[in-house]
Formats: structure tokens, C-alpha cells, sequence
């Protein structure tokens, strides 16, 4: 072993450590109640800190210039025209930006949460029914980090008729953390969002998995936000329709977002694990359709 993986190995480990081996619920709790005081001093100095550790954040393409929190930054919208989507009716777009992780075919109904770290369907989404409409079919695992966008997409014109929220830990989702958590998608506080296509029979759904930091969702659909201290029903009924590109809700900081589709679908060409993707750009084609 060189000294250059060593110390790799150290720092893999470093990261690890301190942001899994802390009170992950209640820094999570303190970030959601920190991220929204609304005071300018506060804002400056928070969002200079979080530059220092990410360094890629870009604002001009942001709608607004001036923030009254660092919540207000974290869930930014962005100007008219920022993400041109890609119409093509065969085309599923990316629903967010983010980093393509693990992708590809689903074999029979085990989907692999990084190399070597395999999950089964029913242990992320407790459906028989829905265990089996993706049975062989495609998966893209979408990470948001910190510092991109954070609101998500409709990757195709459809209908959503039900929200499924399950509770449960918030581990870090990163890359270091995926290889020491076994099946740790399915340990997270997460939503299923089937998605009915408007145009055929074909099936998509979005599993956003929140994390540390993170544990809330929102959903335009619904009108209250899915977190740590919610304590309701289950599953939540709504009446929603979507025009591709048109926003389903966000994240409050950055997290990640499995897409899964019914066998027909396969992974766009240029989909591959490391690949940096914004929404709107092509994530999945029917392989069917000869549009």
C-alpha cells in the first residue's frame, strides 16, 4: 500500500467520522432551526463558511442576488431559461442537478447502492405492487450536493396521485458513506413518488432520500413539510398533475434522488457514474418508442 492511499484511507475515514459518528438527528434539528434565522450579519458570515468548504456554489444563476437566510440560498430558485429541458417525447429528463452515482439495469429486483453494496426493491419501498413493475427495470442514483440546486423536476408530463413517507435515520449519502453503510438508502427518512406517465402505461418513480442536515422535504403537492418532527399518516393522497420541467418541490440543503423505471426504459448513453448532470438534460430513453 503507498503512502498516497494511506493517506487516503485516512481522510475517506476522517469524513466519515464526522459526519455519521455525531447526534445526526439533533445537528439536524439545530441546522433546519440555524438555516432559517433571518438576520444579514448571520446570512454573511454562514454563507461565507459554507464557500470555504464549497467552492463550486454559483449564484448568478440564481433568480434573486440578496438572501435573508441561508435557507433562502439553500432552496433558490433559478432565472427563467437556466435549464433548457429536453422535449423529446422518449426522453425522461433528469429531474435535478446532481451526480449520476450507481445506474444501469436492475437485476431482477436487486439495485446496487455502490459497488459492491446491494439492496434489495422491497427494502426501499415496501410494495409488492411496485416491486413488481420494476422488476429488471433501470435505476439512476441522482446526489445533490450542498451546493447545487436543490429544488426537483417532473422528468415527464404526468400525474401523481399519492405521496409515501417513511421515517427513518439520517445517515450522510455520500460516496464515503455508501461503502461503509450497508443499504443505507433504505435506512434514511425518505418519499416514493410513483409517477403516472400522461402518454402511456410505462411506470417512473422518484425516491428522494433525505440525510444528515437534511431531513425535510418539500413537496409543492402537499401543503406542510415532511421532516423529523412530523408524525402523521403515511401515505398521503393528492390530485397533481405535471408538464415535463414543471417543479415537484426541494430539498433543504442537498441530499439524493433514486429514479427508477419500468423495464422499457434504459439508461441515456451518456449516463455513467461520476457524471455531473443538470436537470432537464436526458436521463432515461424508451427504448420502445420510435419518437
Amino acid at each position: 500500500m503507498t503512502r498516497l492511499t494511506r493517506s487516503f484511507g485516512r481522510m475517506e475515514q476522517v469524513n466519515f467520522l464526522l459526519t455519521n459518528r455525531i447526534p445526526r438527528h439533533l445537528l439536524t434539528h439545530f441546522m433546519g432551526w440555524y438555516s432559517r434565522i433571518e438576520n444579514p450579519l448571520i446570512t454573511r458570515v454562514s454563507m461565507f463558511v459554507w464557500r470555504l468548504f464549497a467552492d463550486d456554489i454559483n449564484l448568478e444563476e440564481s433568480k434573486h442576488s440578496q438572501f435573508s437566510s441561508l435557507h433562502q440560498c439553500f432552496i433558490r430558485e433559478l432565472k427563467p431559461g437556466a435549464r433548457p429541458l429536453d422535449t423529446r417525447n422518449n426522453i425522461v429528463i433528469s429531474p435535478c442537478d446532481a451526480i449520476v452515482g450507481a445506474c444501469g439495469k436492475i437485476s431482477g429486483t436487486t439495485v446496487l447502492q455502490a459497488k459492491g453494496y446491494p439492496y434489495e426493491l422491497n427494502e426501499l419501498i415496501p410494495d409488492e405492487f411496485m416491486l413488481e413493475k420494476y422488476r429488471n427495470g433501470s435505476y439512476v442514483t441522482l446526489r445533490l450536493k450542498s451546493s447545487m440546486y436543490h429544488r426537483f423536476h417532473a422528468p415527464l408530463d404526468c400525474a401523481v396521485s399519492e405521496v409515501t413517507y417513511i421515517s427513518g435515520d439520517v445517515w450522510n449519502v455520500n460516496p464515503v458513506a455508501l461503502k461503509r453503510i450497508d443499504k443505507l438508502f433504505c435506512k434514511n427518512e425518505r418519499a416514493v413518488i410513483e409517477l403516472h406517465p400522461m402518454a402511456h402505461d410505462h411506470s417512473i418513480t422518484l425516491v428522494p432520500v433525505a440525510a444528515v442536515l437534511v431531513a425535510s422535504m418539500k413537496f409543492n403537492c402537499l401543503n406542510f413539510d415532511l421532516d423529523l418532527k412530523y408524525a402523521g399518516p403515511n401515505k398521503l393522497a393528492c390530485n397533481t398533475h405535471y408538464t415535463k420541467g414543471d417543479e415537484m418541490g426541494y430539498f433543504q440543503h442537498g441530499s439524493t434522488i433514486i429514479v427508477f423505471a419500468s423495464e422499457n426504459y434504459e439508461c441515456c448513453e451518456e449516463i455513467e457514474p461520476g457524471k455531473n448532470i443538470r436537470m432537464g438534460e436526458p436521463l432515461l430513453i424508451d427504448a420502445l418508442s420510435t419518437n
